[in-house]
């Protein structure tokens, strides 16, 4: 008796969702996350979400993007999907699972506060922050970028740092938004291969190589140097003026989801005026460029991103990749 009315419940949530009346006293039960957040970020995201939906339990497992995506293949390839809903870095990825068919539609999410490139046209997935890649300088540098073309000055030759495609989601949706802008293409990867740059590891060493002097410029995420610059680091910020390129952490809903009221309520509340807070809070460019941004951003009105078509970005990825180990070696 106790299974038929949880089991109604879960009938009478969907069917409210479905026609968007649901509150949160109508979504009920479990919950399973895969996500590619940090923990602490992760546990902040289950704590507000549980707080607004208190009927759902969410149990969630944390790893990179690359990790989960493989345990998920396993996991088709058994016939066992877990999650109910996907929170990973890129929209890439996403972009393969919509065109392997395994990403649930939903036409009810409220996209007005979103730009059209920050999520799928077709509703399988949306971006729920912006993590934008630029340029970060020592503050010891003599010469200020304020555009990607700065990098090839003579003051910066043999001072750049940069994480490479090969171990980098970030970097990688770097590579394309760049070689796809008219005014920059490969030419300017061919120009920066020639001021001595040489791409390794991730952003993390990138960073530590500009903010120790070891390097006076480079390409990194931005929370990086943004928040190190407010603890008393010698490192800026630039948001090139040409735009620049950024994980969004879309968030989507499997097909094959168990409980789809309650996997419909994550995304939306993530993409919530609370969710965009949340992010904020975190310290990152909310997706909503209405949400005040963190402490050392500017308004979003001021940041340009560069065009990426994250579909285009996946059919061409290992030519890129291929043509990008070909320039810099490797």
């Amino acid at each position: 008796m106790i299974r038929r009315h949880a089991l109604l419940a879960l009938a009478c949530a969907a069917a409210a969702l479905s026609c968007g009346t649901a509150s949160a006293q109508d979504v009920l039960g479990n919950l399973v996350l895969y996500t590619s957040q940090p923990n602490a970020d992760a546990q902040q995201t289950v704590d507000a979400f549980q707080k607004a939906y208190p009927g759902v339990k969410v149990q969630w497992v944390r790893d990179g993007t690359t990790k989960i995506m493989a345990k998920l293949r396993a996991e088709f390839a058994a016939g066992q999907p877990q999650p109910d809903v996907l929170l990973i870095a890129d929209m890439v990825t996403m972009a393969g699972l919509k065109k392997d068919g395994r990403l649930m539609a939903d036409p009810e999410v409220d996209v007005s506060k979103l730009d059209a490139g920050l999520y799928d046209p077709d509703k399988t997935y949306f971006s729920t922050k912006l993590i934008t890649t630029g340029i970060v300088y020592n503050t010891s540098a003599k010469m200020v970028p304020t555009s990607y073309k700065d990098l090839l000055k003579p003051e910066a030759r043999n001072s750049i740092a940069m994480p490479s495609p090969m171990t980098s989601g970030a970097a990688t949706i770097t590579m394309d938004a760049i070689t796809a802008d008219p005014d920059l293409g490969w030419a300017f990867y061919r120009k920066l291969a020639e001021q001595g740059a040489n791409p390794q590891g991730g952003n993390g060493g990138t960073y530590k190589a500009v903010a120790g002097g070891d390097k006076l410029y480079g390409f990194v995420v931005d929370f990086l140097p943004i928040r190190a610059e407010q603890k008393g680091a010698p490192v800026k910020f630039v948001f090139p003026k040409e735009g620049v390129s950024a994980v969004t952490e879309p968030v989507a809903i499997l097909k094959t989801a168990k409980n789809v009221p309650a996997a419909k309520a994550f995304v939306s509340f993530l993409l919530s005026k609370k969710g965009q807070q949340l992010a904020s809070d975190m310290g990152y460019l909310p997706a909503d460029a209405e949400v005040t941004p963190p402490p050392g951003f500017p308004p979003r009105a001021e940041i340009k991103l560069l065009p990426f078509d994250p579909a285009k970005a996946l059919t061409e990825d290992k030519q890129n990749k291929e043509k990008f180990l070909d320039i810099f070696g490797g």
